[in-house]
């Protein structure tokens, strides 16, 4: 029990670094005070101290199986990785959601932005979301919960804080662009434009699916197929 109050210690931490200072008023509170460098490196390093906790305290829980993941679903969630990787590596080039990338703004979206302004977010909420229906047990619900809390609550921080930068360049890019995946898409705000994305973000997320999938057991102890040997 009490390792696992300081694991949703560590997750409430982790959180509240993010979603507490991240894209808030205070944000640019501290920035204005700090400077821009300061405060990244600053926030920086908070955000190692609460990963090595949490990691720390995920690693050192008892685990209490709530569930067992039946076969089938061992691989949909395996198959649902991939789209994580494409959209991870897709965000790595001209992200204005991205550190950094709010320069970005003053161009219409482009290439995986066209699909959603939080590729990088969504990666990381789909990697949580697996993890979490994979593992079934009380130790993963919190250690992942808490990054996908982070992810998904952090899309629209991350928005009101862009907006409030820039609210001329922000309305022109918002309505274009969605955050939910397909919206602005769907809503014909926008289209689908392939060439964009290119060939090089697919292929290096399918590498990086297929060479994790067959390294996962020897990295983290922990087979994600039930036919991994």
């Amino acid at each position: 029990m009490r390792g696992h109050l300081v694991l949703a210690l560590a997750a409430l931490l982790w959180v509240g670094v993010h979603l507490g200072i991240a894209g808030t008023r205070l944000r640019d509170a501290i920035a204005a005070r700090l400077g821009e460098g300061g405060f990244r490196a600053g926030f920086s390093l908070l955000s190692v101290a609460a990963i090595v906790f949490l990691v720390g305290s995920y690693n050192a829980a008892a685990t209490v199986p709530l569930w067992h993941a039946p076969g089938w679903l061992r691989w949909l969630l395996a198959l649902a990785m991939l789209p994580a990787f494409v959209l991870f590596v897709a965000a790595l080039r001209g992200n204005p959601t991205a550190l950094g990338g709010a320069e970005a703004l003053a161009r219409a979206p482009r290439g995986i932005q066209r699909v959603t302004r939080h590729p990088m977010l969504w990666s990381f909420a789909l990697w949580a979301a697996v993890h979490m229906l994979g593992n079934g047990d009380t130790a993963s619900l919190l250690f992942f919960g808490a990054f996908l809390v982070t992810a998904l609550a952090g899309m629209p921080s991350i928005d009101a804080k862009l907006a409030r930068r820039d609210p001329e360049g922000w309305a022109a890019f918002a309505a274009r662009s969605s955050a939910l995946p397909g919206g602005a898409i769907l809503s014909g705000r926008n289209r689908l434009v392939p060439s964009e994305i290119g060939w090089g973000a697919p292929l290096l997320g399918l590498a990086a699916w297929a060479a994790l999938l067959h390294l996962h057991r020897a990295l983290f102890g922990v087979a994600p197929l039930p036919l991994s040997p």
